[in-house]
């Protein structure tokens, strides 16, 4: 299953080459399913993951140009402290979760992995439905930053609790809220997932015992995806790819949602 995890993780890598997001939400699924990781665990794996890999796209778009800094540090203030509070704190408060409910045992990664199926059916459906481009909400660039402070707490609560960067609730946020430009909007959305997800795994230090090798290596073969990605977005249409890839990922959640209800 090691060989299948290691190709998954050139996939999700290569995801975030081709349609800028939504592969970095596979890394927790991967890391259980085909690694072995208890849930809660593979949440802090894929906080580095996604954190190292961000950086590594969000330091390619600041070359061209395409990050917002100010934008940036105002949504990723609230965030940050959110993400950093709710790995710290909140986490250790689930370990060892276990409630019975109507004879049915809802253990710690049971709920994990069903929160973390409903959040990849949200995905899918940001993928898979048409979002509104810049040119459409242009007029929306009012700097409304009061609702970005409530968005980068929710963002940072999502991050903390599942380790999923949150990109695809992040980029249309910042397209319809602030009228920023889609490639711009991809790049800003990099920087500030890839600093909720280092400061969220800084947070897990001490809470769990880290393989520094296999994190390495699936981040290491993540970063090649990238770039393999990269090259082919030149060549092949990212929205008919994001639309396909969020089938994929609604399928993918809703396997995991019927995995841990009806096998437990």
């Amino acid at each position: 299953m090691e060989i299948a995890g290691y190709i998954a993780s050139l996939i999700i890598g290569i995801s975030l080459g081709l349609i800028g997001g939504g592969g970095s939400i596979l890394t927790v699924p991967v890391m259980v399913y085909l690694f072995g990781v208890q849930p809660l665990l593979a949440t802090s794996y894929s906080l580095f993951v996604v954190g190292v890999t961000s950086l590594f796209g969000a330091i390619t778009n600041f070359r061209k140009g395409r990050v917002n800094l100010k934008t940036a540090v105002l949504f990723g203030l609230s965030s940050v402290i959110t993400v950093f509070f709710t790995r710290k704190f909140l986490i250790p408060a689930i370990k060892g979760l276990s409630v019975t409910i109507a004879g049915f045992t809802i253990t710690e990664p049971i709920f994990t992995m069903i929160l973390f199926s409903l959040l990849m059916i949200m995905a899918a459906y940001t993928m898979i439905v048409k979002q509104p481009n810049a040119e459409e909400k242009i007029s929306a660039k009012n700097n409304k930053f009061s609702p970005l402070f409530l968005y980068g707490i929710a963002i940072g609560f999502i991050t903390g609790l599942l380790g999923a960067g949150g990109g695809f609730l992040l980029i249309p946020t910042l397209v319809i809220i602030l009228g920023l430009p889609m490639k711009e909007a991809v790049g800003t959305s990099l920087l500030i997932i890839a600093v909720n997800s280092l400061i969220g795994f800084t947070g897990d230090l001490g809470h769990f015992v880290i393989e520094w090798k296999l994190l390495l290596v699936v981040t290491l073969i993540a970063i090649i995806g990238i770039l393999i990605g990269g090259q082919l977005a030149k060549k092949i249409e990212g929205e008919k790819l994001k639309k396909a890839f969020g089938w994929f990922i609604l399928i993918m959640g809703i396997y995991i949602i019927a995995k841990e209800t009806c096998l437990h």
